[in-house]
């Protein structure tokens, strides 16, 4: 078995058991962006991963969910973030700069801007990485939709910035994508699932499921160990690192998969996805 992980610190507290040693895993971890574990999976390069919701509506046929693990909000997410010069409703013919590194991000940002704000942008590819401010303020751009780890860095930096610094003075209209769809359906948002290929073994992926369960266990019970880490690693306050991991919750419960659910139906009835149902890994 080979296993996907987002290399983003919002997987932390599913992996951080397995990286630890604490739980064993059993099987070899492939980092990537979200985008990047979609192709493997897609190649089947992968058993199982975490993957971006809308690659699962996509090709539903291929994939089975895992049971209770996913990475949801029900409210803010503060790492899917939309960051602008003008308000979201007034970026018609404005050029939005879509993140490429996940698909389920981006397919919400455009729900929102039909459905929610009322304008129709000028979408174009930006940088997947945030690595350099600087860089990324000399793109030609109006908005754009930041994920992960470089959503909370520029959220920060926004945050902290002071007269003749780059940030709030770019960026004045910050949306946070998981409060805009909480304030819209009233419903959670899954972010990402972990799915395996229905041709894995299923003894095989149901093992790899139980102890990614036991690592995320002891993960939300050590929060404070892993945002310490998330902190070095990022740079970001240990305070915020913890703020925001506290805020994701890695379940599936009945209201996470309504939300699912609706967020699915929304994207078919654009025309995005086809109908998509939600099949799971059975039991042994």
């Amino acid at each position: 078995m080979r296993v996907g992980r987002i290399r983003y610190i919002n997987c932390f507290p599913v992996y951080g058991a397995i990286d630890r040693g604490v739980v064993s895993l059993g099987a070899p971890v492939v980092s990537g962006n979200p985008s990047e574990l979609n192709l493997l999976m897609a190649n089947g390069q992968l058993e199982v991963s975490v993957i971006s919701a809308v690659e699962y509506a996509r090709d539903s046929a291929r994939y089975l969910l895992l049971p209770d693990l996913g990475i949801t909000s029900d409210g803010p997410v503060r790492s899917v973030m939309l960051f602008s010069r003008v308000p979201a409703e007034e970026l018609t013919g404005r050029r939005v700069l879509l993140s490429r590194s996940s698909m389920t991000s981006v397919a919400l940002t455009r729900l929102l801007f039909e459905h929610v704000w009322g304008a129709t942008p000028e979408y174009a590819a930006g940088d997947a990485e945030l690595t350099d401010i600087a860089r990324f303020l000399d793109e030609p751009h109006d908005a754009r939709l930041v994920i992960g780890d470089a959503a909370l860095l520029l959220a920060n930096r926004v945050r902290a910035s002071g007269a003749g610094n780059p940030g709030a003075a770019d960026y004045p209209y910050v949306y946070d994508l998981g409060e805009c769809w909480k304030q819209w359906t009233g419903l959670p948002f899954v972010f990402a699932v972990w799915v395996a290929q229905r041709s894995a073994v299923a003894a095989d992926a149901l093992q790899v499921h139980a102890r990614l369960l036991e690592s995320r266990d002891w993960g939300l019970a050590h929060l404070d160990v892993l945002a310490e880490q998330a902190s070095a690693v990022t740079g970001v306050a240990r305070r915020i690192c913890l703020e925001y991991l506290s805020g994701l919750d890695y379940r599936l419960s009945y209201d996470h998969l309504a939300g699912l659910s609706e967020f699915f139906r929304r994207l078919a009835s654009a025309g995005i996805v086809p109908a998509t149902p939600l099949s799971f890994l059975p039991a042994a």
